[in-house]
């Protein structure tokens, strides 16, 4: 067995991310994926026979620029299918709102002048906040502490950008990194169709309603990234985003990273309370001086490491991260073209009827039970390209919301009726789906965790919200992706700046690593 310096668990785009930038130093890095094919959830797969889905995430609109230029991706085969996808606030009447360019730079439809004005407004406003935030997804998050080895240059330049603002709109940024966006839309704007959106936007893959307290910092936190080299734009890669992961794979592969697929890491090598390797199923261990654990940071230290070699307070912590996951994922095999009522199928496709509709389908989760009227992003993957569905056929892919990670009623029947509720909200919008459905396949959080290892179905390996984030993700103490174990790194989505097919977690940790902050 060869020997390496780095072992990477997890084969997903932060994984892969991590290790091709470990690899470029010079270091023999051996990325372990326990599925069969690199990738994680980005991968998409045959649902029934003959149609394909996109990948659990079907849309691109956090890709990091480092990863994608310091990959070299477009020379791997990555390209874009649909740049700057428009958004269409789909309208059960067929009286559509369409948000063009980056995050409706130009709102088409039927929508008052007032509403027109408000939202530019609006828009100039969190865009300008979103680009002064961009920056803190590409560092090390700083630690409370003294001699803590923060790059106080770094952060001063960003407090500076943040102050250049005004005294004003300094003040404003820090109102509305507390607000909810439910009070942010209603102060501005009165068309139901586009506050829907926007506030489906905000929540979209959070265990949080519009009214929640501190939910607009997610809104920022979306507009803060970016697709096919526009920010705030959203994407669909040539592909599907399995070609994304397939392409860091090729480019993993082509600066000398080893990748093992149906490598599933048991338990870490921990001697004298330093890591120093890997066992993986079956009872094979591989050595390293220096371990990456690229999946969830409770799974890296309840399961892998074990409680016994943890500080009890520690083990209480992240026992307590929050990571409930509240989105399903719903895959549709089509017979003929679905109808939205005259909407472009090339388009993202939203279906939240109104701010209102977005928090009334959250209440029923937080009781563990199903929404009567989910509302959900679709988007139909075949309209963009071949290879999805046979000819003449299509592929509905959408994610659902809000959905429970742990239903009273029992997971068959929660997903029974999860999938029967959400396609009498579509059979209004697109009239005729139902008997055009082949095959249909709903995904709970829970087949999520089982299926992707992802904790509570949380797609971002813990909860994305206020307490959750920067110095604070996954824990304080633990944020600069550094671990109580000596040898051992977080590089996962559960780490700052969180999830979304990105890759940053992935070299923000390398970047920590190849720095020394910790060894």
């Amino acid at each position: 067995m060869p020997s390496f310096d780095t072992i990477v668990i997890g084969g997903g785009t932060n994984g892969l991310a991590c290790a091709a930038k470990l690899q470029s130093t010079g270091r023999k890095v051996l990325v372990l994926e326990a599925r069969p094919e690199a990738g994680g959830a980005a991968v998409g797969s045959e649902f029934a026979p003959g149609y394909r889905s996109p990948g659990l995430a079907h849309l691109l609109y956090l890709l990091d620029p480092r990863v994608e230029k310091g990959m070299a991706l477009a020379q791997h085969g990555f390209a874009y299918a649909g740049p700057a996808l428009t958004s269409t606030a789909v309208s059960a009447t067929g009286d559509h709102l369409l948000l063009d360019k980056a995050y409706g730079a130009t709102v088409t439809g039927n929508l008052a002048a007032a509403d027109r004005d408000a939202w530019s407004r609006l828009r100039a406003q969190l865009l300008g906040f979103a680009a002064i935030l961009a920056p803190f997804k590409t560092i090390t998050p700083p630690r409370i502490a003294k001699s803590a080895g923060n790059d106080y240059l770094k952060l001063a330049k960003l407090g500076l950008a943040a102050r250049m603002l005004g005294k004003d709109q300094f003040r404003e940024l820090l109102r509305m990194l507390l607000i909810n966006v439910h009070d942010v839309l209603n102060d501005d704007l009165a068309d139901a169709r586009l506050k829907g959106l926007v506030a489906f936007d905000t929540t979209l893959g959070s265990w949080l309603g519009p009214r929640s307290p501190n939910s607009l910092i997610l809104l920022l936190n979306r507009l803060a990234g970016q697709a096919a080299g526009e920010a705030a734009a959203v994407a669909f890669p040539r592909g599907g985003m399995g070609a994304l992961s397939a392409a860091m794979g090729k480019a993993a592969a082509a600066c000398g990273v080893t990748v093992r697929t149906d490598a599933r890491a048991a338990a870490l090598i921990i001697e004298n309370d330093r890591v120093l390797g890997v066992i993986l199923e079956g009872g094979e261990e591989i050595r390293a001086a220096t371990v990456v654990s690229a999946i969830s940071p409770k799974t890296t230290f309840l399961q892998l490491a074990g409680p016994r070699h943890l500080d009890a307070g520690f083990v209480k912590r992240i026992r307590d991260q929050k990571s409930r996951g509240a989105a399903a994922k719903l895959h549709l095999a089509l017979k003929g073209k679905p109808d939205f009522r005259g909407a472009d199928l090339t388009s993202r496709l939203v279906i939240a009827p109104s701010e209102v509709a977005v928090e009334s389908a959250f209440n029923p989760v937080k009781y563990n039970e199903v929404p009567t009227r989910p509302v959900m992003e679709v988007i139909i993957p075949s309209a963009h390209e071949q290879g999805y569905a046979p000819g003449g056929h299509h592929v509905l892919s959408a994610i659902v919301q809000y959905a429970p990670h742990a239903p009273k009623a029992g997971h068959e029947r929660a997903r029974a009726d999860m999938l029967e509720n959400t396609l009498a909200v579509l059979e209004d919008h697109a009239p005729g789906l139902r008997k055009m459905i082949v095959s249909a396949e709903m995904l709970m959080p829970y087949d999520i965790e089982s299926r992707f290892g992802m904790v509570g179905g949380n797609w971002h390996h813990g909860e994305l919200a206020v307490e959750q984030m920067l110095f604070l993700r996954p824990l304080p103490g633990i944020a600069q992706y550094a671990t109580p174990l000596p040898g051992l790194w977080l590089a996962s989505a559960g780490c700052h700046p969180g999830g979304g097919i990105s890759g940053a977690a992935g070299w923000n940790a390398a970047e920590a690593i190849i720095k020394g902050v910790r060894s």
